[in-house]
């Protein structure tokens, strides 16, 4: 940094920056600053990048923190760029690219330094920091009651919600946003989640608050609009004969950036990664909007901008609110759906879904009321279904999606009657037509198997189950393939149970006269026993509330029905298996009543036209099963190290070293 520097290996010799961070104070109104604020360096959006720039600033931020004390230098950097956020706006309307550039690149520099100030020192520290000024000789001290800490805070909210995103703007909006991110990332050298602090009294009480609802709705919009990059040519200054500082500028901007921005850089990953370096200011502000959303309620007052992501309303929603809620605000419900539903392979994006879904009963409601949730359903789905790949957060939202809306009537009938095809990412079979719901229970079962030969995590079994048995009483028209999954299962289930039955008995008989503690098969059992009850009530709700819908269930039933042989006189499942072996007992007579060597098709003939003679009153009625998900059950604060596990992830503009974060160092998969 500093006058025409563009390498990272420069920085060191830079005599720019040599005299931001020596021994000399400069004066504000200094041409030094002028000089030093027009650079060609390139923001980095990729983690490796990010590494190199800290590993070179490092050195240059200690030498800083040790001068600053006395020269108030850093301070001064902190003033002209607030002189300058004043002009912002105007030079925006008036295209002052120059101007704006400068301006970005001062944030730059207060960010990078930031990164190490924060990684060296507590916030008290760091406060110090900003209030040091330049003294007399053999003077060192603190200003007066300007607090120059929360002025730059504000200021970049006030950047953030008052400068409009265009091509010209695009890149300072970025660093704002990243450089209010950098503040709050003291949480990441902390294992106990952080409930105060000053940045936390500015952001929740101080001037920040006024700005709560702007803020959100920006960062959302942000969110929705998927802006890249700005193209090169957006950029380009008109070249000088002679090559001076705006060729200089232009050159920075038109081919460096754009190439970090949309080709990354040394350690960018493939993929989502990838494709969150075109997308740098979509993403920090998903993260930003995350970080807020999740700070902790104070002692006597709540997190605004949680109350404001949980009341928004929806553009054309006319009606006015019984009781004015805080932090309200109106944004267009529709583009917001369809972001989310195109952004949905980020853990990021599912995490504002699950808030949204969860949290505002307005966004509820309105994404329950579309006719095309297949386009939400199916990216949540494909989630699942490559568990393998993804961190086990990622696939908890996702299930945690699928229970909130499974909570919904309507939702699981209509999931029935959305009919797709070729659904290239389901590669174990070849589904030419299959409808929504049907996919649903294969993706689901899939997600309990491989969490039975993997994981072995009884939160997600309990999450899958549920949601099977909120729908299983609308369950229509089931593809053959999910009714016979729906029955394997089962049997799978059954050939565990027969098997730690097994161990057990072989160890009591071996352990005759052995004191010794006996592994606890009793919890075991009991475990598989509670699964197998659930899958029992799932297939009993379909029988009672749908059987005429679903002969593709009877079929697999009575195929597998030695299955169910053992559990007939269980004490755990005798009244369950009651409507079991109704339905079994009266189907196989009408069978047999058919005739022998039946052909399929005949045989579903028969299943059809029995279903509609069973009597009704032969099946006994269960109470209906019907589980909600509620967050109590996680945690306490389980997003608040998930948030920030994405950020420390995420490379994009952001990295620091790992020591003191092993609470956020969560798998990546």
């Amino acid at each position: 940094m500093g006058a025409n520097t563009s390498q990272v290996s420069d920085l060191s010799d830079n005599p720019s920056l040599k005299a931001l961070v020596g021994t000399e104070s400069i004066s504000e109104n200094d041409p030094f600053w002028n000089q030093l604020i027009s650079f060609t360096f390139i923001s980095p959006t990729s983690s490796g990048d990010s590494k190199l720039l800290e590993e070179a600033v490092i050195p240059l931020a200690k030498t800083l923190i040790e001068n600053n004390p006395r020269t108030g230098n850093f301070g001064a950097l902190v003033r002209i760029f607030l002189g300058r956020t004043k002009e912002l706006k105007i030079s925006t309307e008036c295209q002052d690219q120059l101007f704006i550039w400068q301006a970005h690149n001062a944030l730059f520099m207060i960010r990078c330094l930031l990164k190490v100030f924060i990684r060296e020192m507590s916030e008290e520290e760091l406060q110090l920091q900003f209030s040091y000024q330049e003294r007399a000789p053999g003077f060192c001290g603190e200003t007066g009651s300007e607090d120059l800490l929360e002025e730059l805070l504000s200021n970049l909210v006030h950047l953030i919600v008052e400068v409009p995103l265009l091509d010209i703007t695009y890149s300072i909006l970025f660093e704002a946003v990243t450089s209010l991110l950098v503040f709050f990332s003291y949480q990441l050298f902390h294992k106990d989640i952080l409930r105060d602090g000053i940045i936390y009294q500015h952001v929740m009480k101080g001037r920040c608050l006024s700005l709560t609802s702007r803020l959100v709705k920006t960062l959302l919009y942000n969110f929705i609009r998927q802006e890249k990059c700005p193209p090169p040519a957006t950029h380009i200054f008109e070249p000088k004969a002679e090559g001076g500082l705006l060729y200089g500028l232009a050159s920075g901007v038109a081919s460096g950036l754009w190439s970090v921005f949309t080709l990354g850089g040394a350690g960018s990953k493939a993929g989502v990664d990838q494709e969150h370096n075109h997308l740098p200011l979509s993403n920090q502000s998903l993260l930003l909007l995350l970080v807020l959303a999740n700070l902790t309620d104070g002692p006597d007052w709540p997190n605004p901008y949680r109350q404001a992501i949980t009341c928004f309303r929806n553009t054309q929603d006319t009606s006015s609110l019984p009781v004015e809620q805080p932090h309200t605000f109106q944004i267009n419900f529709n583009s917001l759906y369809t972001a989310l539903c195109e952004q949905q392979r980020s853990d990021q994006a599912t995490l504002l879904l699950y808030t949204l879904l969860h949290q505002n009963a307005n966004m509820r409601t309105y994404m329950l009321s579309r006719t095309d949730m297949d386009n939400l359903v199916l990216p949540i789905l494909e989630i699942l279904y490559h568990v393998e790949e993804r961190n086990s957060h990622h696939v908890y939202m996702a299930l945690i999606i699928l229970l909130i809306l499974t909570e919904d009537d309507a939702f699981n009938r209509s999931i029935h009657e959305v009919v797709l095809k070729n659904i290239s990412w389901y590669t174990e079979r070849s589904l030419t037509e299959i409808s929504l719901g049907s996919l649903l229970i294969l993706v689901v079962i899939r997600t309990i198997q491989f969490n039975m030969t993997r994981t072995r995590d009884k939160y997600l079994h309990t999450n899958c189950l549920a949601a099977l048995a909120n729908m299983s009483a609308q369950f229509r028209c089931l593809h053959q393939y999910a009714a016979q999954r729906i029955i394997s299962l089962f049997a799978l289930l059954s050939k565990k149970h027969n098997k730690v039955l097994e161990q057990a008995t072989q160890s009591l008989r071996g352990r005759q006269g052995d004191n010794t503690a006996l592994p606890d098969y009793a919890q075991d059992l009991n475990v598989i026993e509670e699964v197998i009850r659930m899958m029992l009530e799932i297939i009993n709700s379909c029988l009672c509330n749908s059987l005429h819908h679903n002969p593709n269930l009877v079929y697999a039933l009575l195929y597998k029905r030695e299955l169910f042989e053992q559990f007939r006189t269980h004490p755990s499942f005798q009244d369950i298996m009651q409507n079991l072996d109704t339905v079994i007992g009266f189907f196989s007579q009408r069978l047999e009543q058919a005739g022998s060597d039946l052909s399929v098709e005949r045989v579903q003939e028969v299943i059809m036209k029995g279903a509609q003679a069973l009597p009704k009153d032969r099946l006994k009625k269960f109470p209906e099963l019907k589980f909600k998900y509620v967050e109590e059950d996680q945690p306490e604060d389980f997003f608040i190290p998930y948030v920030w596990s994405l950020v420390f992830n995420s490379g994009v503009g952001l990295h620091w070293s790992p020591h003191g974060i092993e609470l956020f160092s969560m798998d990546s998969g």
